[in-house]
């Protein structure tokens, strides 16, 4: 019986120890359940210290649709190779005709026929967000590879399959006819240039050659809310977390690519009204963005004081709200609260 005893006692003391809940959650949860109050949608919160401690919860568990957040595990897998020495980030790629992507970045201003580095291409996806530098980047690294990176970083269900951006508009535009899923990159370009839906689907319908009751959803809107239903590109913010601490804590890659990639993440311009602007001065956060329709993320690790080393993981997220000044101020909202409760430092409410 003492030997079982003592047994037990081992297993239990190797088992990792729960997180604890924050001090600071009652009064987070309240400014979490005020600002969903006065939102037409919902809030998806994790908060995470690295290397255990405080975890903090509002929807994480749920799955929502990533959108660009899906990036980080094509960075990572990149970096992963260079520091193997499989990859150089100096490699040029041919940009072909093909390869445009409709979204912001400086690469659809290069021509056809321009070689960019792995390095510029990096640099691009993660701070502006660039979708054809992402996609060009899936290619060269393999889709198989990049899921298998986000499995082992963020957990085996964690996170569903990642596609290439241009898949996103071929299987939400597939929804509205089949032959859409045989359109290129260009054809989207030039969608979305079309900011009104109905001019949208004009355009849609001569491209495709269909009538306007050849059409098999009746709206944009309907076939986004069919494609955010499936689990692509989708996943739980807890899941996004783990991730985050295991490229915070230098589990998924050596010193010098974690400092590389965390560098980068620092220089991110796309969404610098969201979570960052609330969190006040003397923070700095290494962070990836996502925008979708009706959707918007904001994840990243914070970085207070000197020496800079990454405490705490945050994922944020946004859904229902078709505003996205509106969701980039809920976001705002949110590292503010976080921000006076005391979560970002460890303190006591501020009380502000």
């Amino acid at each position: 019986m003492a030997r079982l005893l003592a047994g037990l006692t081992m297993l239990l003391l190797a088992l990792p120890a729960a997180a604890a809940t924050p001090a600071w959650a009652p009064a987070l949860e309240a400014r979490l359940a005020a600002l969903e109050g006065d939102f037409d949608g919902e809030l998806g919160l994790h908060v995470r210290e690295l290397g255990g401690g405080v975890r903090f919860g509002w929807r994480d568990t749920e799955t929502w649709y990533l959108a660009s957040l899906v990036k980080l595990p094509v960075a990572v897998e990149l970096l992963a190779r260079v520091e193997r020495g499989t990859l150089s980030l100096d490699e040029t790629l041919m940009l072909q005709a093909g390869d445009y992507v409709d979204g912001a970045g400086p690469t659809n201003w290069a021509p056809p026929g321009a070689r960019l580095g792995l390095g510029e291409l990096l640099e691009a996806m993660l701070t502006v967000s660039d979708n054809t530098a992402s996609d060009l980047l899936i290619e060269r690294l393999g889709l198989e590879a990049v899921n298998r990176r986000a499995a082992m970083l963020a957990g085996k269900d964690g996170l569903g399959p990642i596609t290439p951006l241009v898949e996103v508009r071929r299987q939400v535009y597939g929804r509205l006819h089949p032959a859409a899923r045989g359109l290129g990159g260009l054809d989207f370009i030039e969608l979305q240039k079309r900011d009104d839906d109905a001019v949208r689907l004009a355009w849609l319908r001569e491209r495709l050659g269909v009538t306007r009751t050849g059409l098999e959803m009746p709206s944009l809107e309907a076939a986004y809310a069919d494609y955010y239903a499936g689990e692509l590109n989708s996943g739980r913010l807890d899941a996004v977390g783990e991730l985050l601490e295991a490229i915070g804590t230098g589990r998924a890659l050596g010193p010098a690519a974690t400092a590389e990639l965390l560098a980068i993440m620092t220089r991110t311009t796309s969404g610098e009204a969201r979570l960052e602007a609330g969190f006040g001065p003397g923070v700095t956060f290494a962070h990836k963005t996502g925008t979708q329709w009706r959707r918007a993320c904001d994840a990243g690790l914070v970085l207070p004081g000197v020496p800079r080393r990454p405490r705490l993981a945050v994922v944020a997220c946004t859904r229902g709200e078709a505003d996205e000044a509106r969701n980039e101020g809920l976001l705002r909202a949110i590292g503010r609260a976080l921000h006076e409760v005391g979560a970002l430092h460890g303190q006591e409410p501020s009380g502000e």
